[in-house]
């Protein structure tokens, strides 16, 4: 029998969390879970006029950091490098943002404008 691990089913329940918050902002949402060669980006959505690029981050503790800690610089390139394959791929002219949703201790916080990447990468 195939058992999914705990942690991903946590994951699963902290990203419908976080829908729920920023639908409640009054967000959006366009995808969830839109996966590249490069990595994955958890939420794609729009705030009014900007297309937004949300990592959800959960932490059960503070033993490794705080959630947002864990978007590293590595994650963040991954992040983007995904954005501009959505962004191509969907002919985006609008303004973006690359947010983080952090969950702790039944807390979510929106951290926008998380990370802002260097333009020249989007012009590959």
């Amino acid at each position: 029998m195939f058992l999914k691990p705990i942690a991903r089913d946590v994951g699963f329940d902290k990203e419908k969390e976080a829908l729920s918050y920023i639908k409640k902002l009054k967000y959006k949402i366009l995808t969830t879970n839109f996966a590249t060669k490069f990595g994955e980006i958890d939420i794609v959505a729009k705030d009014k006029d900007t297309l937004v690029f949300i990592e959800v981050k959960y932490r059960k503790s503070l033993y490794a950091g705080t959630p947002q800690e864990a978007v590293t610089f590595a994650k963040q390139q991954k992040i983007i490098k995904s954005a501009i394959v959505y962004i191509k791929k969907n002919n985006i002219k609008s303004d973006i943002r690359f947010d983080i949703i952090a969950i702790y201790n039944n807390e979510i916080e929106l951290i926008q404008s998380a990370f802002i990447p260097d333009c020249a990468q989007f012009y590959i």
